[in-house]
């Protein structure tokens, strides 16, 4: 589970390559994405997801791993390798926004994040090809985030009354 492009002892590499979750193979993203669901439960229940707080936490999220993201390519030298999962992180985190809190909307939100962040449809494609850097491998994951919450968001009133 070591990947010789990657310093864990670099604090930069070791939240970019999702604390080591990024060097499972194979899935890595899958396995980031899997990652990011503790660190999600512990500030969820810290501050909510539907707060002012949450979603500075987002934009923070963002900003930070647009810098973790970039200088850990540039550090490996291959640009969006798929060990880097700060994205997934924070595509999931977005996709978990002003939602319930419960396991069932957890397991909802990690298939539909997956699905997006994997087949990449219009314009996510077109932003993971075309914009390069720090903030290239970040906005495609933003994206697939987007469009797994507004799914996942506006489904609540449906979804209700299937997990009772």
């Amino acid at each position: 589970m070591t990947d010789k492009l990657f310093n864990l002892s670099n604090p930069v590499h070791l939240l970019a390559v999702g604390f080591g979750s990024g060097l499972i193979k194979p899935a890595p993203g899958t396995w980031g994405t899997v990652a990011a669901i503790p660190l999600f439960f512990a500030v969820a229940s810290l501050i909510g997801t539907a707060s002012i707080a949450y979603c500075a936490f987002l934009v923070i999220s963002f900003i930070v791993g647009v810098y973790l993201c970039g200088k850990t390519a540039t550090d490996a030298g291959v640009h969006d390798h798929s060990s880097i999962v700060w994205d997934e992180f924070v595509g999931f985190w977005i996709t978990m926004m002003f939602v319930p809190i419960t396991w069932q909307n957890v397991l909802i939100g990690f298939v539909l994040f997956r699905i997006f962040d994997i087949l990449k449809p219009w314009p996510i494609k077109l932003l993971d090809k075309h914009v390069h850097g720090g903030f290239g491998i970040m906005i495609d994951d933003v994206l697939a985030g987007i469009f797994a919450w507004a799914i996942l968001f506006f489904s609540q009133p449906y979804l209700v009354g299937v997990f009772a």
